[in-house]
Formats: C-alpha cells, sequence, structure tokens
C-alpha cells in the first residue's frame, strides 16, 4: 500500500418502511445504487484513495438494528467506549425529528 494511501468513508443515512427480513440488504443494495456513479467519479479523480459507503439503516419509527448500526461503527474504527454514547445520540436525533414532524402536522 502506498504511503500516502487514505480510505475515505461515504455514510449514507437511510429509512426503511419495512422491517421484513432482509430489508436491511434491500436498503444497502438501493444506496449503493444511488451513489454509484459519485463513487466511480471519485476514485477516477482521486487515484491514491479507497472509498468506502457505510450505510446506515433506520426503520420509520427510528428503531435500529442494534448489531448493525455496532458492526458498521467498527468499520469506522469507532472506540468500543464511544459505541454506546454514539447509538443514544443517534437514537436521540431520530426521534427528536419525529417529534419535530408529529408537532408540525397538529
Amino acid at each position: 500500500m502506498k504511503k500516502n494511501h487514505r480510505t475515505l468513508y461515504i455514510l449514507k443515512l437511510k429509512r426503511s418502511f419495512d422491517r421484513n427480513e432482509g430489508f436491511l440488504g434491500v436498503k444497502e443494495d438501493e444506496a449503493n445504487e444511488q451513489h454509484k456513479s459519485i463513487i466511480e467519479a471519485l476514485k477516477a479523480a482521486a487515484l491514491e484513495c479507497t472509498f468506502e459507503q457505510i450505510d446506515f439503516v433506520a426503520e420509520r419509527n427510528g428503531a435500529l438494528v442494534e448489531d448493525d448500526f455496532y458492526n458498521k461503527l467498527e468499520r469506522l474504527i469507532v472506540q468500543s467506549g464511544k459505541k454506546h454514547k454514539i447509538l443514544l445520540s443517534h437514537v436521540q436525533r431520530i426521534c427528536e425529528s419525529h417529534d419535530t414532524v408529529i408537532r408540525s402536522y397538529y
């Protein structure tokens, strides 16, 4: 590997309206297809870099698949002690967003 080689992570936050078996894979496939041309352009422009897309998927009510979330934080090399705090913060932001939407509706 080259001395100046870097891996750049592209983070995607997606919502899923279903929770059937395999929904995470379906949403990740959708995200990969949506951003395929952008990632290919980045690869062509920055040959010294590797680009990796990581998709975080939440259900419509904000629920997460905890194991999947933690595995993705692991891929980002997040320190073990910070993973739970990040998860809690993420869920809190999702709940706040839902609250804003509900309040604006009423």
